[in-house]
């Protein structure tokens, strides 16, 4: 009679540890699938071919100087200070910019000057993060004189903040959609040519106390709320004031 009792308990405690044995390599299947998934998707997005990158319709800009557009001498300037992965700069670079170069730098009151503040990367620009490669290849792209064309580009690619959308090769797929001089991007852009440049951005924003983007100043004064947007009217308001203070109304 106790042998069959020690049977059956042998029994018990052999079906509970197959059925903890399958538990543990269901689970150690899920983990493996899903890291199989994100290495696919980090491969995928490196090889990205040249014909998945959207390259928006060129628009003529006035008076396109570097990072600036505009009159040199308009009274008002208006900085920018943007990160390329930041969702709410691709929506005031798609939505608010047009209206500012339309209204304010074509007219003459206003330069528009962009600055760099790659902080989603952390907070500095040596991490090689997408937002400081971003920056990278958008000043590579300045040097040959196609700032802006780059600066659409990469917001018109961007959909994730560091999903391999601003891959260093989808970058550079998007220099050779905009029609740069390859050798000479790529050289650009493998020596992080203008690190300190960008840097120099990132420590202005540091001394304005700028703690997130986009953030707006004209002739140096903040415009709009801590933690919003700077609409197209506060933006516009400063700068007629500036203006209508040089002409003394």
């Amino acid at each position: 009679m106790s042998v069959e009792k020690k049977s059956k308990r042998q029994e018990r405690r052999e079906k509970i540890r197959k059925d903890t044995m399958k538990n543990r390599l269901f689970t150690i299947g899920l983990i493996t699938a899903g890291a199989l998934l994100v290495v696919v998707a980090f491969i995928w997005s490196q090889f990205t071919t040249i014909d998945d990158i959207i390259v928006p319709e060129v628009k003529e800009l006035p008076n396109p100087d570097g990072l600036s557009l505009g009159d040199p001498n308009a009274p008002a300037v208006i900085e920018v200070f943007e990160d390329f992965q930041c969702p709410a700069c691709q929506f005031f670079s798609d939505s608010i910019e047009p209206l500012i170069v339309e209204y304010l730098v074509k007219t003459g009151k206003a330069r528009l000057v962009y600055r760099h503040y790659p902080f989603i990367d952390g907070m500095g620009v040596s991490s090689g993060g997408e937002s400081d490669q971003a920056a990278n290849a958008a000043m590579c792209a300045n040097e040959q004189g196609k700032f802006w064309e780059m600066k659409a580009v990469l917001y018109a690619n961007w959909n994730g903040e560091n999903i391999g959308n601003l891959s260093d090769r989808r970058l550079t797929a998007m220099a050779e959609a905009i029609n740069l001089d390859m050798d000479a991007f790529e050289a650009c852009f493998s020596a992080n040519k203008f690190k300190d440049l960008i840097q120099a951005d990132f420590d202005l924003a540091g001394e304005l106390n700028v703690s997130g983007t986009p953030t707006v100043y004209v002739n140096g004064v903040r415009v709009g709320e801590l933690g919003k947007i700077a609409s197209f009217q506060e933006i516009a308001v400063a700068v007629d004031a500036v203006v209508n203070a040089g002409t003394g109304e």
